[in-house]
């Protein structure tokens, strides 16, 4: 079917309606849906929207819708559209990191770029001028841990503060290291609550991710409540010495026998 000359005006007509729902995003598959037209028309009048900086391409077949508000970055925040992204990916998500512990309040500065975590297998990262996610994954999936944030276009999912803490010792090595990790620690730790980072020990499934956060509650960050938890999680398992880095090559160093944590780097609290 051939498009009409107005077809593009229908379409910024169509991307108002979805706006007016609390909507921040349509898929190329729910415009093939509304409009009559041949995909290549539609991808014209696509063009046409884009280039008036109405919508912005996230990933293929997925558009963000820029408001006013938004017209000089030329992007939306990624809170605002990325439930709608992971539902068009059919994937389980949660935000976590840095971004969680920003979500939560913890951390002086806030990251550059987004932090989310999903299911194997991996997604590629988006990275332009305008956008940055980080995607990481997870082979044990905890929906314990994963609560629910209201935001402007409904709910994210994002870690629980203890899931956060468990995933930032996880993933240190990716994201700059145990020394950039305390004080997000820290913050966090004032409203962490014992019983749930039990819980969550529990579910976690990495020993050696428990032994290097219970370290450092008990050595470096004082926190002997919620060291203590971690001990009594860690009190009937087998646990092996383990590096508090392995972002770094040295494994030998000065052990704390409390933890089996083999001391191999300098801590900057």
């Amino acid at each position: 079917m051939m498009v009409s000359s107005n077809s593009y005006n229908y379409l910024e007509d169509y991307l108002l309606s979805v706006r007016a729902k609390g909507r921040y995003s349509v898929t190329l598959k729910e415009l093939i849906a509304v409009f009559p037209v041949s995909l290549k028309a539609l991808h014209q009048s696509l063009f046409r929207v884009k280039s008036k900086n109405l919508i912005a391409q996230i990933r293929k077949g997925f558009y963000v819708i820029i408001p006013p508000e938004y017209s000089q970055q030329g992007m939306l925040p990624v809170y605002l559209f990325a439930d709608d992204l992971m539902s068009s990916l059919n994937r389980d998500y949660y935000f976590g990191l840095f971004s969680a512990a920003a979500i939560h309040g913890a951390g002086h500065q806030q990251p550059m770029g987004s932090q989310i975590i999903t299911k194997i297998p991996a997604l590629r990262d988006i990275r332009n001028n305008k956008l940055n996610i980080n995607f990481y994954t997870r082979s044990k999936w905890n929906t314990e841990g994963i609560i629910e944030k209201k935001t402007d276009a409904g709910y994210i999912k994002v870690s629980s503060p203890e899931l956060t803490a468990l995933d930032l010792i996880y993933y240190s090595a990716k994201i700059g290291g145990i020394n950039r990790l305390l004080p997000i620690l820290e913050e966090l730790s004032e409203i962490m609550k014992p019983s749930k980072l039990y819980k969550e020990a529990l579910l976690y499934g990495q020993i050696t991710s428990v032994q290097r956060l219970g370290y450092l509650f008990d050595k470096v960050l004082q926190n002997s409540v919620l060291a203590d938890v971690l001990k009594k999680y860690l009190s009937n398992k087998v646990c092996y010495f383990t590096p508090l880095s392995i972002a770094h090559k040295n494994k030998e160093s000065v052990t704390d026998n409390d933890w089996k944590i083999i001391i191999n780097i300098d801590l900057e609290k």
